[in-house]
């Protein structure tokens, strides 16, 4: 999952809530340190959560997830630096899928050295076009 996907998660209730719901529960979480500290400093920036709560969410996520540190090199351009590096670890993890919302990551999905989707689209690989809500 990318930095969009998971502070929408935490900060609102949606398909992103559910996505990773089911990914803690049912599939092994993988994330990278650039991620986590995307999260940390949207979450502060953006929605002006308190210090306490954002050390929460990421302690949260590096008890539940897999954590890589390091990036594989994708041969790859995209607007943002960060997502390259984003795209890089996800790699390096061996992960078998990148949930995300970035039309940069989603507008060259088919380019990609890993397969990628939206929220929605993931929640419908998993529960085969069900609607959120039918756990």
């Amino acid at each position: 999952m990318d930095t969009n996907v998971l502070v929408s998660a935490f900060g609102t209730r949606g398909i992103c809530t559910d996505v990773l719901h089911v990914v803690l529960v049912e599939h092994q979480l993988v994330l990278g340190e650039t991620v986590l500290k995307e999260v940390g400093r949207i979450l502060r920036e953006k929605f002006r959560l308190p210090d306490e709560a954002i050390q929460e969410a990421q302690a949260l996520l590096r008890r539940e997830a897999a954590v890589i540190s390091t990036a594989a090199p994708v041969e790859i351009e995209l607007r943002d630096a960060d997502d390259v590096q984003v795209l890089g670890e996800a790699v390096a993890a061996l992960s078998d899928v990148l949930v995300t919302g970035d039309r940069d990551f989603l507008d060259v999905a088919d380019h990609l050295p890993i397969e990628t989707v939206s929220p929605r689209g993931f929640w419908e690989k998993l529960q085969g076009g069900r609607q959120p809500g039918g756990l």
